[in-house]
């Protein structure tokens, strides 16, 4: 059997090296056998042609072992934990927000005295956004990084992130990071040795001493950045030889085709485990893997490279999950949890940007045809996986719902993505949004969107010009966002401002490392005086601070709202509505539906449809989040203006 094959390689691996023995390493031995068949698999089919192969394994093994050996008793036992409660993440209590470090706290330090703020509101998953050793100035917000195991000077000291992680801890909250896998910065210690022209480290890039394959690789590769970094590759004066280079011209491209950078970011994500991180946000997945002829994007070696990181996270550090950065189609963002399998075998967490975008449509449009369809269209998740949902975060929003659906929408798909960008910049007549166009693309026409959550809900052009309807209009808007996000199932994740309506900042403009990136506009240095306006009554502020921490409060007493698969859309006649429900078979609120209007005109909603579900038996409905009741004894009820319902039945 080749099964025998792959552990008579690990009996020989282990008797080389030397390896640790006694009870505390009974646990990791387990895991091991448990999971190397198919890391030796895995291994084999990426490196298997290599003379190396059984030498790079071993390096591998090692790495996995000496990691082990780092990793504090507390986190063993968080591991066994977690071990036992497989689906910990996939509860509903879990609600997430995503922040830069300077621009929420100004450091590291300050982070632990804004604790309390991210808990009054019911915040207890923090991602804080790139933190790592970057250059001053071309670091790309943090994902140019120099030094994968140092923080940077600006964001404080590994101190400073250790005294946060531990007062985190005592307050049962999760942190995220981030670990950039597809590129470093041209300043990190490996592109300086492959300037200095080390092949060992060339080795670890694309480098080619001519255009012949760097013209071959882009024939087939669309530009990431058309507008400021045209191209896929960029000529490095210093060895005179072209480095693909896909997202800036100093963000060189790892070569996973070298074992030697697969097992160096295996040691840099454990690492970070061992920091007491509970979870790693893989930067870029879906370019991991290059092949001449292909767009170098979704490439099955990616997956496959996934799966290994994974299982090498599993041996050593089991309680520590992955979240797949991987902004792409319905149809393959769902491969990054793990194709034919039914846990995650790549990363247990992806992010919902097919939802983020439908949600967009339906504010522009005031209809939830396109966000029903799209919905439709999203692949069931694997069971022991979850979506991050989220309204905005620090990146451009792509109108990535496929061509499909929009004109099983009824629209046409290029002159409909025009539309919103033209509404969400707000240069359509009836668009009160103040938005931006963000990587342009003058070949194809197409953009991205950048803007503050509040601005592009139509909040600045409010405030500006005294309109108190437009205001309230806003503030229900970015409620109804909110609410949906926390509703439709997964783990929603808001971003840092969007809880007190922070508007666009233009203040990036008078930075000469940030000018070029409009995206800074949404990417907000917070001013706490205007946040403490969440305690007087009749701000802004205040009104979206409060509405949004109850809708938190509320959602983490249904049970119906874990993520277990147990969401059903009812389609419905209405245009404007959108709906769906939520079931569990025990606990609090077992049934719940959620209607959203996205008019800013009440809505009936038909209860023959609900009815058809075998739902709304019952002569009175609780809507949970104002505590009203309702009545069913009419043929409708009636949904507020840019108001999502939670009715318990």
């Amino acid at each position: 059997m080749y099964e025998q094959i792959s552990h008579s390689l690990l009996n020989d691996i282990l008797t080389q090296c030397k390896q640790p023995k006694g009870e505390d390493w009974q646990h990791f031995y387990t895991r091991l056998g448990a999971n190397f068949y198919a890391i030796h698999s895995l291994f084999q089919h990426l490196y298997g042609q290599r003379e190396d192969f059984k030498a790079q394994l071993g390096r591998l093994v090692t790495v996995l072992t000496q990691q082990y050996a780092q990793r504090a008793a507390h986190l063993r036992a968080k591991d066994l934990e977690r071990e036992k409660n497989h689906d910990w993440f996939m509860q509903q209590k879990w609600v997430g927000m995503a922040m830069y470090c300077q621009g929420f706290a100004g450091n590291l330090a300050n982070m632990r005295e804004k604790l309390p703020y991210l808990q009054e509101l019911g915040i207890n998953l923090v991602h804080i956004l790139p933190i790592c050793d970057c250059p001053e100035q071309q670091n790309d917000g943090g994902y140019a990084v120099r030094d994968f195991r140092q923080i940077d000077a600006r964001n404080g000291s590994m101190a400073d992130l250790e005294q946060l992680i531990a007062a985190m801890q005592q307050s049962d909250m999760l942190l995220t990071l981030d670990v950039v896998v597809n590129h470093t910065s041209d300043e990190h210690a490996w592109a300086k040795q492959a300037k200095l022209g080390d092949q060992q480290y060339q080795d670890y890039y694309y480098m080619y001493p001519d255009r012949t394959i760097p013209d071959m690789f882009e024939a087939a590769m669309p530009e990431v950045f058309p507008e400021n970094a045209p191209g896929s590759f960029t000529l490095n004066p210093d060895t005179g030889k072209w480095v693909m280079t896909v997202f800036n011209q100093y963000q060189w491209d790892l070569n996973y085709s070298n074992p030697a950078v697969l097992i160096e970011m295996v040691d840099i994500i454990l690492f970070w485990a061992n920091k007491g991180v509970d979870i790693l946000r893989l930067d870029a997945v879906a370019f991991l893997w290059k092949k001449i002829g292909s767009s170098c994007q979704n490439e099955r070696e990616a997956h496959l490279i996934l799966q290994l990181l994974k299982d090498c996270c599993q041996v050593t550090a089991p309680g520590v999950i992955f979240i797949a950065e991987a902004i792409v189609a319905p149809i393959e963002i769902i491969k990054y949890f793990g194709e034919d399998a039914i846990n995650a075998k790549e990363c247990e967490i992806a992010y919902n940007a097919t939802f983020m975008a439908l949600l967009w449509d339906a504010v522009a449009t005031k209809q939830t045809v396109l966000l029903t369809r799209g919905v439709e269209d999203l692949p069931e998740k694997l069971d022991r996986a979850t979506w991050l949902n989220y309204v905005r975060c620090h990146d451009d929003i792509g109108l990535g719902f496929s061509d499909r659906a929009i004109i099983a929408a009824g629209f046409e798909p290029v002159s409909h993505r025009r539309f919103l960008v033209d509404y969400y910049t707000g240069h359509y007549p009836e668009s009160n949004a103040r938005g931006f166009a963000f990587g342009v693309n003058k070949k194809t026409g197409d953009a991205r969107i950048s803007g503050a959550l509040a601005s592009l809900a139509g909040l600045e052009s409010a405030l500006a010009n005294q309109d108190q309807a437009a205001i309230d209009n806003a503030v229900l808007t970015i409620v109804l966002l909110h609410n949906l996000i926390m509703s439709f199932g997964g783990i929603p994740l808001l971003y840092y401002g969007d809880a007190v309506g922070t508007l666009n900042n233009d203040s990036y403009l008078q930075d000469e490392n940030k000018m070029h990136d409009n995206r800074w506009v949404h990417r907000p240095t917070l001013d706490w005086e205007v946040l403490a306006l969440k305690n007087e009554a009749g701000t802004v502020q205040q009104r979206l601070f409060s509405r949004i921490k109850q809708l938190i409060a509320i959602r983490k007493e249904i049970s119906a709202f874990a993520d277990l698969n147990n969401r059903e859309l009812i389609a419905l006649d209405n245009p404007h509505l959108f709906a769906f429900y939520r079931y569990v078979q025990t606990g609090m609120h077992p049934k719940v539906v959620v209607i959203a209007n996205f008019d800013t005109a009440a809505q009936s909603a038909p209860l023959q449809a609900f009815r058809q579900k075998g739902l709304f038996k019952t002569p009175v409905l609780t809507e949970l989040y104002s505590g009203q009741t309702l009545p069913t004894d009419k043929d409708s009820i009636e949904i507020p203006p840019l108001t999502a319902y939670w009715l318990s039945t």
